[in-house]
């Protein structure tokens, strides 16, 4: 009973944190802290309960990664492998996108994947991430490979696991291996092994049966805060148009799975790591764009007409209206997370079979080595 009101306090208390930091001004660009973090999915017959884990617990991943000071400028990319529609001369490896802060772009492509066949070689995917994405180049920045699968990891005839985790430690780049299946199986041993070359952690996960999700009375009010969100955003420029038509599509995506999915979607769009290049709110945040010499026809057609003043005047409208919305959600984040965890304590869940508790857990330990501190 004590160490259930301990965690209880603990999970108020990061709700506190939120709360504080929703409420206040986000960082501007330059003061953000690189964090690169490759996922790399296996998407043959059988993975099919991977990637609706994935579908679910992104948003859970970034609100991790939220709590992190000093701010991180979260980049994601996503990499499939074992699928046999992708192409046979590169392995049946596809990057489905790079390295991207469009949170929402990662969104879209987890909702657009399959699954078919598969040979699925470990190496040919953590070698083409090493090759095919823009990794920052300071070795301030976090660099996370993860990479998840079920089959042994050493199948691949051309591009050993053990030569491709060897490149990427060399680059600063550690491996995390997300075995799907028991801990004790014989192809445990290779996957364990891919983390330990490239300072990595390994995990098994139950890839059918691991995601932990528990239903709270605040699901509701999150979601509707998180469309109320969409409302202070202003579309500019050629990305505008379509970069709100995708939030939008991804609040519907998500929301179609699960209230619990929609509403960690809620609370990640009010943290520091969601970042839309597309909305001027933002890029007048991080300096990305001047009012004052912008080109109106790169303005939303309401904005047009307006002086610079004006300009301003609604912009900051916007960004307050924002962050009062934030602070709601910060508030309810607080209740959610108390009620979560009494559900838990309860029914004896610790959802470490997860997939998303597989990433945060390496994640955030990494992340500490490199400097970072979580409230």
């Amino acid at each position: 009973m004590r160490r259930t009101l301990r965690n209880l306090a603990m999970v108020a208390a990061v709700g506190c944190a939120w709360t504080a930091r929703a409420s206040s001004a986000p960082a501007e660009a330059s003061e953000r802290r690189p964090v690169d973090l490759a996922i790399c999915l296996d998407t043959s017959g059988s993975m099919q309960g991977l990637i609706e884990a994935a579908k679910r617990k992104l948003w859970d991943i970034t609100n991790e990664l939220a709590k992190a000071k000093p701010t991180p400028r979260l980049r994601v990319a996503l990499l499939t492998y074992g699928n046999d529609g992708h192409n046979a001369a590169e392995g049946w490896v596809r990057l489905d996108i790079g390295l991207t802060e469009d949170l929402d772009s990662i969104c879209q492509q987890l909702f657009a994947l399959t699954t078919n066949g598969g040979t699925e070689y470990v190496g040919r995917v953590i070698q083409a991430s090493l090759d095919r994405l823009d990794w920052t180049p300071s070795n301030e920045a976090l660099k996370l490979i993860f990479v998840a699968g079920n089959e042994p990891a050493d199948q691949d005839p051309r591009v050993p696991f053990r030569d491709a985790c060897r490149r990427a430690i060399a680059k600063g780049i550690m491996v995390n291996s997300i075995y799907c299946g028991p801990a004790g199986n014989a192809e445990a041993a290779g996957w364990r092994e891919v983390a330990a070359l490239a300072d990595g952690q390994f995990a098994s996960i139950d890839q059918n049966h691991g995601t932990v999700e528990v239903a709270t009375p605040y699901d509701g009010d999150l979601q509707r805060l998180s469309a109320a969100l969409n409302t202070t955003y202003v579309p500019f420029g050629r990305e505008g148009a379509a970069g709100a038509a995708r939030q939008r599509a991804q609040d519907a995506n998500v929301a179609a799975l699960s209230a619990p999915a929609a509403a960690s979607r809620a609370m990640a769009k009010s943290s520091s790591v969601y970042v839309n290049r597309w909305d001027l709110v933002d890029a007048v945040r991080d300096k990305g764009v001047d009012l004052e010499t912008a080109k109106a026809e790169e303005l939303p057609e309401p904005m047009r007409a307006m002086n610079v003043g004006e300009r301003k005047a609604h912009v900051e409208a916007m960004a307050a209206k924002r962050a009062e919305i934030q602070q709601s959600i910060g508030a309810l984040t607080a209740k959610r997370q108390a009620h979560i965890a009494a559900e838990q304590a309860k029914a004896g869940q610790a959802g470490d079979a997860a997939f998303d508790a597989a990433v945060r857990k390496a994640m955030r330990g990494q992340a500490e080595k490199k400097g970072f501190t979580f409230e």
